[in-house]
Formats: structure tokens, C-alpha cells, sequence
């Protein structure tokens, strides 16, 4: 079995929108506006970006590295890059699992999320959504559309809109990557991305034009909608007593690896991809940029604002589906062109999903290519096979979405800050910070500060090493006493066992392959 031919990416600003592309999604929409509103009335901001500058910043920087050193070796996956960094370790390969079991095992449900915004945004288009003003209305839609109410309620509607339009996002997912590296991912996010900002801008203008709705109440009003997000402190505490908060360090450390993709065994696939004299310093920086305008200017601003001004500071709050499908619908029915602005609104978060569900696909596509030798097609063939299996399990167990929420736990959460942990050891004190930087400057026009090794080797370890132990301690046990309790749950971490089983074999079929080339040549 020969290697598949090598890839690489067009164009400087193809990569710097597929790799913005992962990272903007679902959660800079829906989970951040959340959040933000969630904490005290914008003291979450603090933690958010002591996170993005001592993890998320560093740890992209660190993945870029890595990736690109690891794929002019000839590997674009988290095991061969692995295989490559830690030579002298057989376990190497293993450990990096973790970059294949996180992006396919997130990919098994964020793909359900984003029929859902497919799916709206049609409802809008055809005005099925004209639901009126009973905010019951709204959470009843949802619940009957994503099947809350009981496990497998939409497979009794077989031809149903929410099994067609799941159906049209898988295979939407599966064309474009089987496209390959430029022909599928890049040129999809050349005007993907373009057309998201466009459809956010616009949004945002809307919501930033609505003034006072409600000459009544004239507190209800965009600025103070701003506020809502940007304000530190609140009325009943200090801000110190609002930043001893540790449950919300650690969310805002979580939604940084979401936002930014880092953990996830993306952005290290993608870097592998750049030729041995592209600039990824600058690549990397403009990307993690990206992804903090889509977060921060245009999905906290849309979000938070327009559910104050017509519902107040209550409204603003919610879980990251009530706010996202409950409320913002009901805002929209109350605004001049709501349907117009609901159509563009869930259009854009379908686009934001595509573009990140697209880049999870590619660490396996990778490793099945360079590991067991297979061509592209009958790769996304075997990963389109698993893939849509785990998706099945998320919607047959559809009650309280308890297996997305177990999912989105085990692999969106505890996975990613493993993997997170180890490829910051593995690169402050294996690969080495010198190295690294070396990779980091060579074609660089911009020079990534030396401070940056520092932080990498010593401050992000102990930082993730704090959050993980604290988050763990938290939650895990209850998590654990769900197993005992629910048969989803247990189904669920079992499909999980079984999927990290699989891959284990695969690296051993992987490793036995690379040996024996190595010793070929």
C-alpha cells in the first residue's frame, strides 16, 4: 500500500479561513453569549481572557508548531506527529488518540446541533416559525422538533424535517471532505466564511439600530444591552467576591478550547499541511484573531443586546439551547423584519457549524490514510460508517439529550483538557520550546515573543493541571453516579469504550506499518 499524495493548502489566506473556520462555531454563538451573561454581568470577561492569554494564545501557537515540524516528516496525524516528536517512546503513537477520538466524538453530536440551525433557518424562510408571543410556544417547537421529550420520538417521523435535514448535514459533511484538503475544505471556507461574516454583520447592524422598543420601559435599551456583556461586577457583590468564583474560571478555560479548537487534534492536522517555509506565526496569530472578532464583536453582541431590549436582563440568561432557540426566536417575532433576521441568524450558525463539523472529520481522514494506507474515498467511507453510528446513538437517546450531554462531558470536556495537558508537556519539555521556536520563525514575519516559552513550559501545565483537577473534582462523581442511574449514560460511555478500542487497534495496524517502512528504508 503506497502513501496517499501529499497535500497542502493553496493559498495563505485559504488556511487562515479554514483553520478560523474550525474554531468559529456553535459555542462563539450560542455558548459564549451564555456564559458572558450567565457570570455577573460581564466580570466573566476577566477570566476569559487571562485564558486566552495563557492557554488558548500559547497552546495554538504550540499546535501550529508541532503540526507543521510533524508533517514535512511526512504525518498529519495526532499519532504519527506524536510518533515523530517522542521518538524514544513506543507510547507515543497511543497517546495520540486522544487527537482522533476527540474531533470524531464531538463530531457525532455537534452534527445533530447543526440540523437544527439548517433545519430553523428553512422554518424561517417558510415561515413556520410565525409562532407569535407565547414564550411556551418556542421551548414546546424545540422540544418536539429535537425529540426532548422521549428517546427516538423523531424516528416516528420517519420523512419528519429534523431526520431530512440530519440527513442533508451528514451529507453535506461527507462530499466536502471527501473532496480533499483545497478542493472541499479550503474552497468551502473561501466563501463560507465571507458569507458568514456578511450574514453576522448584518445581524449585528439590526440589533445595534433597535434603540428603546419599549418606550415604557426605557432601561430596556441597547446600550444598556451592551452593558449587559461588558460591565464588570454586579449589584450584590464586589467584583473580588465575583472572581472568587471557581466554577466560572473553569468555564471560561473551557469555552477558550472551544472557541479556538485547541485540544481538539485540529489545528495540529492543519498545521501539518503548511509547506517548511510558510509563515504560521502569522497564520496562527490571524486565525486565533478571527476567531476572537466572531466570538466576542459579533456573537456576544448579537446575542446578549437583543435578548435584553425586548426581554430584559432575565431574558439574557439561559442554557446555550434555551437561548439560542428558545429566546432568540421570540425576540426576532417582536422585531421589525424578524423573519428576515431569523433566517439570516440560524443560516449563519449553520454556516459556523459546517465549517468547524468539516475540520473534525480531517485528523481521522488523515490518520486512516497514513496509517492503514487507505485513498481518501474508502477513508471517508469506513469514517462516514463510525461516525454516523455514534450520530445515531446522540438521536435514538434524544430524552433530556442525556447522551449528548454525556458526550459533550467525556469527550468535549475531560478528553480535551487531557489532550491539552499532554501536547503542552510534549511541547515544553520533549520537543522542546527551542525547537519549537525555531519552527515558529523560520518564514515568519512575525516574531512570536520569548516570552511565550516560558509561559508554555511552566504557567500553561500548572494552569490546566489547576482547572482539570478542579473541574474533575467537581463534576466526575456525579457523572459517574449517572452511570449507575441512567441506561443512556451507560450506553453511551460503552459506544465510547468501543470507539477508543477501535482506534487503539488502528494505531497498532498504523505502528506496525510505519515500522516496518522504517526499516524498508
Amino acid at each position: 500500500m503506497s502513501k496517499p499524495a501529499p497535500e497542502n493548502w493553496s493559498s495563505k489566506i485559504g488556511v487562515i479561513l479554514a483553520v478560523t473556520g474550525s474554531a468559529v462555531g456553535l459555542g462563539n454563538f450560542l455558548r459564549f453569549p451564555g456564559l458572558a451573561a450567565q457570570y455577573e454581568g460581564g466580570v466573566f470577561m476577566i477570566p476569559y481572557f487571562v485564558a486566552l492569554l495563557l492557554l488558548g494564545l500559547p497552546l495554538a501557537w504550540a499546535e501550529w508548531s508541532m503540526g507543521r515540524y510533524g508533517g514535512t516528516r511526512g504525518f498529519h496525524s495526532s499519532p504519527g506527529i506524536f510518533r515523530v516528536l517522542w521518538k524514544n517512546n513506543p507510547a507515543a503513537p497511543y497517546l495520540g488518540v486522544l487527537g482522533l477520538i476527540v474531533p470524531v466524538g464531538i463530531y457525532m453530536y455537534y452534527v445533530f446541533v447543526e440540523s437544527w440551525c439548517l433545519g430553523y433557518a428553512w422554518h424561517y424562510l417558510t415561515g413556520a416559525l410565525d409562532l407569535g408571543a407565547d414564550p411556551a410556544a418556542y421551548k414546546s417547537f424545540f422540544g418536539n422538533y429535537v425529540g426532548i421529550g422521549a428517546d427516538a420520538s423523531i424516528f416516528s417521523r420517519l420523512l419528519g424535517a429534523p431526520l431530512v435535514f440530519l440527513v442533508i448535514c451528514i451529507a453535506l459533511n461527507f462530499i466536502l471532505i471527501n473532496r480533499g484538503l483545497t478542493r472541499g475544505i479550503e474552497q468551502f471556507c473561501l466563501w463560507a466564511m465571507p458569507a458568514l461574516a456578511v450574514c453576522a454583520i448584518l445581524v449585528l447592524l439590526r440589533v445595534l439600530t433597535l434603540g428603546t422598543p419599549d418606550p415604557s420601559r426605557p432601561e430596556l435599551n441597547v446600550l444598556n444591552g451592551l452593558g449587559e456583556m461588558w460591565n464588570p461586577g454586579a449589584a450584590d457583590k464586589s467584583i473580588w467576591e465575583a472572581l472568587a468564583n471557581g466554577k466560572m474560571w473553569m468555564e471560561a478555560a473551557g469555552q477558550i478550547f472551544f472557541s479556538l479548537s485547541v485540544g481538539f487534534g485540529v489545528i495540529i492536522t492543519y498545521a501539518s499541511y503548511m509547506r517548511r517555509n510558510d509563515d504560521i506565526a502569522l497564520s496562527s496569530t490571524t486565525a486565533v484573531a478571527g476567531n476572537e472578532f466572531f466570538e466576542v464583536s459579533l456573537g456576544g453582541m448579537i446575542t446578549i443586546p437583543a435578548a435584553f431590549v425586548f426581554l430584559g436582563a432575565a431574558g439574557a440568561v439561559g442554557g446555550t439551547f434555551a437561548l439560542g432557540f428558545n429566546t432568540l426566536p421570540l425576540v426576532f417575532e417582536q422585531m421589525p423584519l424578524g423573519r428576515f433576521f431569523g433566517f439570516l441568524w440560524f443560516f449563519l450558525l449553520f454556516l459556523a457549524a459546517i465549517t468547524s463539523s468539516i475540520s473534525m472529520l480531517q485528523p481521522a481522514i488523515a490518520f486512516l490514510q497514513e496509517g492503514l494506507g487507505l485513498n481518501r474515498g474508502r477513508a471517508v467511507a469506513l469514517l462516514c460508517g463510525v461516525g454516523t453510528a455514534g450520530t445515531l446513538l446522540v438521536v435514538w437517546f434524544s430524552k433530556d439529550l442525556v447522551a449528548m450531554d454525556t458526550l459533550d462531558f467525556w469527550v468535549g470536556t475531560f478528553c480535551i483538557y487531557l489532550l491539552a495537558c499532554l501536547q503542552t508537556f510534549i511541547f515544553g519539555w520533549i520537543f522542546g520550546t527551542k525547537r519549537g521556536l525555531e519552527e515558529l520563525d523560520r518564514g515568519a514575519d512575525l516574531r512570536v515573543p520569548r516570552l511565550f516559552t516560558f509561559v508554555i513550559k511552566y504557567i500553561s501545565p500548572v494552569y490546566l493541571l489547576i482547572v482539570f483537577v478542579a473541574w474533575a473534582w467537581q463534576d466526575v462523581g456525579a457523572r459517574l453516579d449517572d452511570f449507575a442511574e441512567s441506561a443512556a449514560v451507560r450506553w453511551s460511555l460503552l459506544f465510547l469504550l468501543a470507539l477508543l478500542v477501535l482506534f487503539l487497534w488502528w494505531i497498532r495496524l498504523a505502528v506496525r506499518r510505519w515500522n516496518m517502512e522504517d526499516r524498508a528504508s
